[in-house]
């Protein structure tokens, strides 16, 4: 971590900041004061994350990720820019889904440029799976959309069969295809980076039934 970072971590994760260890239930009401939570899996630097909530005050967003520097980059990109309605979480988001949000719980979920664990015999390991699309639908209140990008043509596809063969998803597009990127999504680095070397990014919206 920078010097920068390591004092945002230090100052506001009392605050603002929540480790995933399965030992309690959380408050999404109290915590982010009756606003709708959104929960967005993986914000790299936070880059991104930081300026959606500076659009959208009035939607909460619960951040999680692993790592470290990015956590505390959003932390003080959120403090110095006065956004009150981010909170971090640390570690393993099938955790915090699993022991530590209650049913119909969030109003919509994002997962932006997830490991696309490109080795076939890796493909187990991503996360827009079947079963972890069972557990987030049960977090979801229906209507809910999540919202799934990738510049990895390959998880694209799989992502959209999995979506459409779900049956608690629905496609928001009628021709049961892709989305235009939503003008609330920035660009982020990751997809700079792509689309620096060829990579076309796709955007899925799918509705919670």
């Amino acid at each position: 971590m920078t010097a920068g970072q390591a004092e945002a971590m230090l100052k506001r994760w009392p605050d603002w900041g929540l480790d995933i260890d399965g030992k309690r239930v959380l408050d999404l009401d109290e915590m982010f004061g009756g606003l709708p939570v959104v929960l967005e899996i993986g914000f790299g630097m936070g880059e991104a994350t930081a300026q959606m909530a500076a659009a959208d005050p009035g939607t909460g967003i619960l951040a999680v990720d692993v790592h470290t520097p990015g956590q505390g980059n959003l932390l003080g990109l959120a403090d110095r820019n006065g956004l009150t309605n981010v909170r971090v979480a640390n570690g393993d988001a099938i955790i915090l889904l699993r022991e530590m949000l209650v049913g119909d719980s969030l109003d919509g979920c994002r997962v932006y440029f997830p490991d696309p664990w490109l080795k076939a015999r890796h493909h187990k390991r991503r996360l827009i799976q079947p079963e972890f699309l069972g557990l987030l639908a049960t977090r979801l209140k229906p209507g809910a959309v999540l919202h799934c990008a990738t510049d990895w043509e390959e998880y694209a596809e799989q992502m959209l069969e999995v979506l459409t063969a779900h049956p608690d998803f629905e496609n928001t597009q009628a021709d049961g295809g892709y989305a235009p990127r939503p003008g609330f999504r920035p660009l982020t680095r990751f997809e700079g980076q792509g689309l620096d070397k060829g990579h076309v990014v796709h955007d899925l919206l799918f509705r919670r039934k």
